[in-house]
């Protein structure tokens, strides 16, 4: 069984990924910039790719170079916090970075999962872009994590059987993106993605956090 995780090399994505690798499971880290990836990787014992989500172009490349993706984890983020109106491009790049690309993932790891019957689809979100928690993310990071949670509720009924797709919520964890003031450790950050990967069963569609079902 191979994962995929996007923005392995560091925080949130970097505890997924050794959480799968102690776990048995072949893992696969994506990165942005190739020499911190293969760095983690080796830290790690496993195996990376070049994978820049604000780049369309690598994506394919990046999933030949991996290999049949039996678990895909779109962890990687980016936080802008400028006014969508005064610098449209933030919210233009928030959403290439957590919609588009994931949605893109998702369709090229699909062809494998459809043939063997199963797969496993995690989307990282946020409660900053729930709805039930007033949608507080700043900038595009909201729009974008809410459009993220809109395809996880929606994509099911498209996907093939046996493949599953669940979004969840680290929450507020110390990592670059996060601050130094999180309460959070990215392995706490971490263990919800981790259950829905390998603990979760068949459930489907839905949004978590500490693996507990959530409000969109």
């Amino acid at each position: 069984m191979r994962a995929l995780v996007t923005g392995g090399n560091r925080g949130i994505g970097f505890a997924i990924a050794a959480g799968l690798v102690a776990r048995g499971t072949d893992v696969v880290i994506g990165a942005r910039d190739a020499d911190k990836g293969q760095a983690a990787a080796t830290e790690l014992g496993c195996q990376s790719v070049h994978l820049d989500l604000e780049r369309p172009n690598t994506f394919a490349p990046a999933i030949q170079a991996a290999g049949p993706i039996d678990i895909l984890i779109n962890n990687a983020g980016i936080l802008i916090e400028d006014s969508m109106i005064a610098a449209p491009d933030g919210l233009r790049c928030s959403m290439q970075v957590m919609f588009h690309a994931p949605f893109e993932l998702i369709c090229l790891c699909l062809p494998h999962m459809r043939e063997k019957g199963a797969g496993k689809i995690i989307n990282l979100s946020s409660g900053w872009g729930s709805f039930a928690e007033d949608m507080e993310g700043p900038g595009g990071y909201g729009v974008a994590k809410a459009a993220l949670n809109a395809l996880t509720f929606a994509l099911p009924r498209d996907l093939p059987a046996g493949v599953t797709i669940n979004a969840m919520c680290p929450g507020w964890v110390h990592t670059d993106m996060g601050g130094p003031s999180a309460p959070r450790t990215p392995e706490q950050g971490a263990d919800t993605a981790l259950w829905l990967a390998l603990d979760a069963g068949d459930v489907t569609g839905k949004f978590f956090r500490d693996r507990q079902e959530i409000q969109w």
